[in-house]
Protein backbone atom coordinates (compact mmCIF):
# COMPACT_ATOMS: atom_id res chain seq x y z
CA UNK A 1 0.00 0.00 0.00
CA UNK A 2 2.99 2.12 0.82
CA UNK A 3 4.41 1.64 -2.45
CA UNK A 4 0.99 2.58 -4.21
CA UNK A 5 0.76 6.01 -2.27
CA UNK A 6 4.26 6.68 -3.13
CA UNK A 7 3.81 5.81 -7.10
CA UNK A 8 0.43 8.17 -6.69
CA UNK A 9 2.25 11.04 -4.89
CA UNK A 10 5.04 11.43 -7.57
CA UNK A 11 2.98 11.33 -10.11
CA UNK A 12 1.09 14.24 -9.20
CA UNK A 13 3.65 15.94 -8.02
CA UNK A 14 5.37 15.73 -11.88
CA UNK A 15 2.21 16.32 -13.09
CA UNK A 16 1.96 19.50 -10.50
CA UNK A 17 5.76 20.58 -11.19
CA UNK A 18 5.40 20.13 -15.21
CA UNK A 19 2.18 22.33 -15.08
CA UNK A 20 3.73 25.21 -13.41
CA UNK A 21 7.00 25.45 -15.43
CA UNK A 22 4.92 25.19 -18.33
CA UNK A 23 2.90 27.95 -18.13
CA UNK A 24 6.05 29.89 -18.10
CA UNK A 25 7.26 28.47 -21.15
CA UNK A 26 4.31 28.52 -22.71
CA UNK A 27 3.99 32.31 -21.94
CA UNK A 28 7.44 32.75 -22.92
CA UNK A 29 6.85 30.49 -26.41
CA UNK A 30 3.56 32.16 -27.13
CA UNK A 31 5.22 36.32 -27.07
CA UNK A 32 8.24 34.74 -28.87
CA UNK A 33 6.23 33.05 -31.59
CA UNK A 34 3.76 36.08 -31.79
CA UNK A 35 6.09 38.34 -32.50
CA UNK A 36 8.48 36.04 -35.03
CA UNK A 37 5.25 34.83 -36.77
CA UNK A 38 3.83 38.36 -37.43
CA UNK A 39 0.76 36.49 -36.78
CA UNK A 40 -1.02 35.30 -33.34
CA UNK A 41 -0.90 32.08 -32.62
CA UNK A 42 -3.30 29.54 -30.33
CA UNK A 43 -1.97 29.96 -26.23
CA UNK A 44 -3.76 27.00 -25.21
CA UNK A 45 -2.00 24.74 -27.96
CA UNK A 46 1.43 26.15 -27.14
CA UNK A 47 0.44 25.04 -23.68
CA UNK A 48 -0.06 22.02 -24.67
CA UNK A 49 3.33 21.59 -26.02
CA UNK A 50 5.28 23.18 -23.62
CA UNK A 51 3.41 21.07 -21.02
CA UNK A 52 4.23 18.08 -22.95
CA UNK A 53 7.53 19.27 -22.98
CA UNK A 54 8.18 20.47 -19.55
CA UNK A 55 7.06 16.44 -18.37
CA UNK A 56 9.24 14.74 -20.61
CA UNK A 57 12.31 17.41 -20.09
CA UNK A 58 11.78 16.53 -16.18
CA UNK A 59 11.85 12.83 -16.97
CA UNK A 60 15.23 13.12 -18.98
CA UNK A 61 16.64 15.33 -16.50
CA UNK A 62 16.03 13.00 -13.10
CA UNK A 63 16.84 9.93 -15.22
CA UNK A 64 20.12 11.02 -16.35
CA UNK A 65 20.62 12.81 -12.71
CA UNK A 66 19.43 9.15 -11.03
CA UNK A 67 21.89 7.48 -13.56
CA UNK A 68 24.65 9.88 -12.62
CA UNK A 69 24.03 9.55 -9.37
CA UNK A 70 24.14 12.91 -8.40
CA UNK A 71 20.45 13.57 -7.09
CA UNK A 72 21.15 15.67 -4.11
CA UNK A 73 23.39 18.80 -4.49
CA UNK A 74 26.09 20.08 -5.17
CA UNK A 75 25.05 19.80 -9.07
CA UNK A 76 28.31 20.44 -10.36
CA UNK A 77 29.47 17.18 -11.45
CA UNK A 78 26.11 16.28 -12.95
CA UNK A 79 26.16 19.58 -15.19
CA UNK A 80 29.45 18.91 -16.34
CA UNK A 81 28.84 15.74 -17.45
CA UNK A 82 28.17 14.50 -21.65
CA UNK A 83 25.37 12.46 -21.08
CA UNK A 84 23.04 15.32 -19.21
CA UNK A 85 24.46 17.45 -22.19
CA UNK A 86 23.21 14.97 -25.16
CA UNK A 87 19.82 14.78 -22.91
CA UNK A 88 19.38 18.62 -23.19
CA UNK A 89 20.04 18.64 -26.87
CA UNK A 90 17.28 15.67 -27.11
CA UNK A 91 15.18 17.97 -24.75
CA UNK A 92 15.57 20.99 -27.20
CA UNK A 93 14.61 18.69 -29.81
CA UNK A 94 11.63 17.50 -28.67
CA UNK A 95 10.28 21.07 -27.78
CA UNK A 96 10.77 21.93 -31.28
CA UNK A 97 8.83 18.96 -32.80
CA UNK A 98 6.28 19.49 -30.36
CA UNK A 99 5.95 23.24 -31.03
CA UNK A 100 5.95 23.11 -34.85
CA UNK A 101 3.22 20.15 -34.81
CA UNK A 102 0.66 21.09 -32.42
CA UNK A 103 0.98 24.84 -32.86
CA UNK A 104 -1.13 26.01 -35.40
CA UNK A 105 -1.16 30.06 -36.00
CA UNK A 106 -4.58 31.95 -35.95
CA UNK A 107 -5.18 31.32 -39.72
CA UNK A 108 -4.61 27.88 -39.34
CA UNK A 109 -1.71 27.33 -40.37
CA UNK A 110 1.26 25.38 -39.08
CA UNK A 111 4.39 28.01 -37.71
CA UNK A 112 7.23 27.44 -39.53
CA UNK A 113 10.18 25.04 -38.23
CA UNK A 114 12.64 28.18 -37.28
CA UNK A 115 10.05 29.96 -34.94
CA UNK A 116 9.75 26.79 -33.23
CA UNK A 117 13.64 26.32 -33.13
CA UNK A 118 13.81 30.31 -32.14
CA UNK A 119 11.24 29.93 -29.07
CA UNK A 120 13.05 26.70 -28.09
CA UNK A 121 16.40 29.19 -28.31
CA UNK A 122 14.58 31.95 -26.18
CA UNK A 123 13.00 29.03 -23.67
CA UNK A 124 16.35 27.68 -23.01
CA UNK A 125 18.38 30.91 -23.06
CA UNK A 126 16.29 32.21 -20.28
CA UNK A 127 16.26 28.70 -18.57
CA UNK A 128 20.01 28.70 -18.43
CA UNK A 129 20.32 32.30 -17.12
CA UNK A 130 17.90 31.65 -14.06
CA UNK A 131 19.10 28.31 -13.51
CA UNK A 132 23.24 29.73 -13.65
CA UNK A 133 21.57 32.38 -11.40
CA UNK A 134 20.03 30.00 -8.84
CA UNK A 135 22.98 27.84 -8.27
Amino acid sequence: MTIVLTVISTLLWWVLYSSMAALVLALIGWSVLRWIERCPVVFNRVYLASLLWAMSGLLLIVGTAAYEGHLHPPYTALLSSGLLRSMLVLDMLIGVLLLWRLVPRIDARRIRPGSACLAVAVIMAIGFGVATTLV
